[in-house]
């Protein structure tokens, strides 16, 4: 069996490090999903505009194409291992991942044919998108359902921005980037107060310490790779 890439996704993300761990954790943040040439057809996505969320699925494109049976939640602090069935890893022997994202609109007059915004992705720049199916409240939503190993941490980071490093953050994407932060994008076995740690967000390098519960924003910088693709520099 065959998959193709029916689209890619565009996202402020442009590397793994910073992404949420989980769709829907940053609602606020918009990406664009371009399909390829093949799949521009209007009509594949008649009655779409009618749901108001999404499940994307689609192939994990930045990592080694191997799979073990037991993997390390970085949840777990990275030193207990779990079988990899039981976990979101992205090395699998299918390497493929789901999420659910909220239709925000679609755009059908580009010159790129039909293109869906959604918000709430946890996906790098241009991942390639597999299949999108309708989500389904009433089928796919079970708020009985239990969290295993994965139960949400307890509480949220205190944002400390300076207001001069928060005003070189796009208005429409500074909530999108707090909630980001709040999450703690920091490796779950990470626990350095003195460490600056830092990842890439539409075209900039944002750059933290965590200590006490307390994420400090210590400076906003242009992104290098942003900087030289502009200038033409390969």
């Amino acid at each position: 069996m065959h998959l193709c890439v029916l689209a890619r996704i565009h996202s402020d993300f442009p590397t793994k490090f910073g992404i949420p761990r989980q769709s829907g954790l940053s609602g606020n943040l918009l990406s664009k999903i371009v399909f390829e040439p093949e799949f521009r057809s209007p009509d594949a996505l008649r009655g779409l505009d009618g749901f108001s969320h999404l499940w994307l699925i689609w192939q994990f494109s930045a990592v080694r194409p191997t799979w073990s049976p037991t993997v390390r939640p970085p949840r777990l602090g990275g030193n207990r291992r779990m079988g990899v069935f039981a976990t979101r890893s992205p090395f699998r022997p299918n390497p493929i991942g789901l999420s659910s994202v909220r239709l925000e609109h679609i755009e059908y007059d580009t010159g790129e044919g039909p293109v869906l915004t959604v918000s709430g992705a946890d996906l790098m720049d241009g991942t390639p998108i597999l299949d999108i199916k309708p989500y389904l409240p009433f089928t796919d939503s079970h708020p009985d359902a239990s969290n295993g190993f994965a139960e949400p941490k307890q509480g949220r980071l205190r944002i400390v921005f300076p207001d001069a490093l928060l005003r070189l953050i796009p208005p429409e994407k500074r909530e999108g980037l707090l909630c980001v932060l709040a999450e703690d994008p920091r490796p779950a076995y990470q626990d350095d107060p003195e460490r600056v740690y830092g990842f890439a967000f539409a075209g900039l390098d944002i750059r933290f310490a965590v200590s006490g519960g307390v994420l400090t924003v210590c400076s906003v910088l242009p992104n290098q790779d942003t900087v030289d693709k502009k200038r033409n520099i390969p």
